[in-house]
């Protein structure tokens, strides 16, 4: 009973503590998901973390795909806030193995945020936006003034060279005489 207490519980414990640190410390995968966040709060009875949902379209008209995420730090989730109802990039961790929702309740835990300066409605069509510097945890997206364009010289109008007269169809022959 004692080697029970002084050699299994402790190693039990260890291995427990090492799966942990292990789960939290490594990632699945990473990437950027780029959409609209429709949906932010914190969440949770005891654990608190913020949870959210972006809307990502692909093309206009399409049905939009929704990405559920998970913010642990607090200076990200401010940073979410700031940038509500502007298009916006998210990177994040995705982890795996984590036994309980006491962590977040999705996989996909978000490390920072960026909004996104311009919106592309098709291939070669985009609305420029105010371009917005990328924001640095606990700072505010601010616009960044466009350089000014130097004004192009008027240019003197050259009179069009005219159009060539188009070709005069030509005359029907005459109708022949029945004999």
């Amino acid at each position: 009973m004692k080697r029970f207490f002084f050699v299994i519980v402790p190693v039990v414990g260890v291995l427990g503590a090492l799966y942990f640190y292990l789960a939290l410390n490594w990632n699945y995968s990473s990437g950027e998901r780029a959409g609209w966040v429709q949906k932010f709060s914190k969440k949770g009875w005891i654990c608190k973390t913020w949870e959210g949902e972006l809307a990502m379209v692909s093309m206009p008209g399409t049905t939009q795909e929704k990405f559920p995420f998970t913010v642990w730090d607090d200076e990200v989730a401010a940073n979410i806030n700031k940038v509500m109802g502007q298009r916006v990039s998210l990177h994040y961790d995705e982890k795996v193995g984590l036994p309980s929702s006491c962590f977040g309740e999705t996989r996909h835990w978000v490390t920072s945020v960026s909004a996104v300066p311009e919106i592309p409605l098709a291939p070669g069509v985009v609305v420029p936006l105010p371009r917005l510097q990328p924001m640095q945890p606990g700072t505010a997206a601010q616009p960044q003034q466009a350089p000014a364009q130097p004004a192009e010289p008027a240019q003197p109008a050259t009179p069009a060279q005219p159009a060539p007269a188009p070709a005069q169809p030509a005359a029907p022959p005459p109708p022949q005489e029945q004999k």
